[in-house]
């Protein structure tokens, strides 16, 4: 087959196990079942992977419409080696529980970070009045 530039590359990639990061840091996998010029995806039997150092949790989404311009990477999994993770598989009540744990601490720490510059006299834009972009 010849090659063709652009999304039209990923047509031998439909029906394949594919994981996907979006830009938000949400970590998707299922199977690539559309794609289009604009790298819109759909994906079936979709879970969404939540890591939290060395634990994860899937959570099941079904099918998955993805904006191609949310895509950061996407790539396909390798189903012989997809078993072979240092990761250990939790619940996901547990991985919520420490993924908002995690979220708290981070929180703590640039709060710290903020008061500390404060006190050199120092003033930090707040992450919610910057741009996304």
């Amino acid at each position: 087959m010849n090659y063709m530039p652009g999304t039209a590359s990923l047509i031998q990639d439909i029906d394949k196990k594919h994981l996907v990061l979006l830009r938000d840091g949400r970590t998707l996998i299922g199977y690539l079942r559309s794609i289009d010029q604009f790298a819109n995806l759909v994906l079936h039997q979709t879970v969404e992977r939540i890591h939290v150092s060395k634990k994860y949790g899937d959570i099941p989404r079904g099918i998955f419409v993805v904006r191609g311009e949310n895509v950061v990477l996407l790539g396909e999994i390798d189903l012989e080696k997809e078993s072979d993770t240092p990761l250990q598989q939790v619940s996901i009540e547990e991985i919520l529980e420490e993924q908002r744990v995690e979220q708290q601490a981070r929180q703590e720490s640039e709060k710290l970070k903020v008061q500390a510059l404060k006190e050199r006299g120092l003033s930090v834009p707040r992450a919610d009045t910057l741009d996304e972009y």
